[in-house]
């Protein structure tokens, strides 16, 4: 696949609150089209095989918004960065090429109109329906008691929802999906 240059990547999910990537810069983005879900299992980063945990995909929403946070690569840095990301979004993700509306910073990110967001091709990593570990969708309450239950190498899936959770929270980002399931992980 072509990369866009210079190349920026779309983090939604745990690129939010642990990117352990370099990077020249750091925006608030949104991606149109998309919402953010928990309906991916995890068998190999917050949960195992037997008891896979569920982490996020984006989903198609054709009148809805995904609000992350988008990575410029720096291009000494980009070939060996997404070599390592296809490593760790191997467990039903693949690349793929995104419209990204890049907000200024100082911005408050859950503004419904930026000013003028610049709109960039970008990366992100995105499990579509009908890989091995695609969950989809279910009731809250059963993805959380499923979250409860899982562990994998990286840690517990319930971390890994209160994380992402704080982490938009501190952005100002406002994910109903994600604060409602964190919510029920805390009980």
């Amino acid at each position: 696949m072509d990369r866009p240059d210079p190349c920026w990547l779309f983090g939604y999910g745990s690129l939010i609150f642990r990117p352990a990537i370099p990077f020249a810069e750091r925006r608030p983005a949104r991606v149109r089209g998309w919402i953010r879900r928990f309906w991916q299992w995890s068998t190999d980063h917050r949960g195992e095989p037997w008891r896979p945990g569920r982490v996020v995909t984006l989903a198609p929403a054709p009148d809805d918004c995904c609000l992350g946070v988008a990575y410029r690569l720096a291009e000494a840095d980009t070939e060996a960065i997404l070599a390592d990301l296809d490593i760790r979004e191997r467990g039903g993700y693949v690349r793929m090429e995104i419209e990204l509306e890049l907000r200024d910073p100082a911005e408050q990110a859950s503004d419904a109109s930026p000013a003028s967001p610049r709109v960039v091709t970008g990366l992100t990593y995105q499990a579509w329906p009908g890989n091995r570990n695609y969950a989809g969708p279910a009731p809250l309450a059963e993805i959380a008691a499923q979250v409860l239950e899982a562990t994998g190498p990286s840690g517990t899936n319930a971390d890994y929802v209160r994380d992402l959770d704080a982490a938009l929270n501190a952005l100002g980002l406002e994910d109903p999906h994600v604060a409602a399931v964190a919510v029920m992980c805390r009980k």
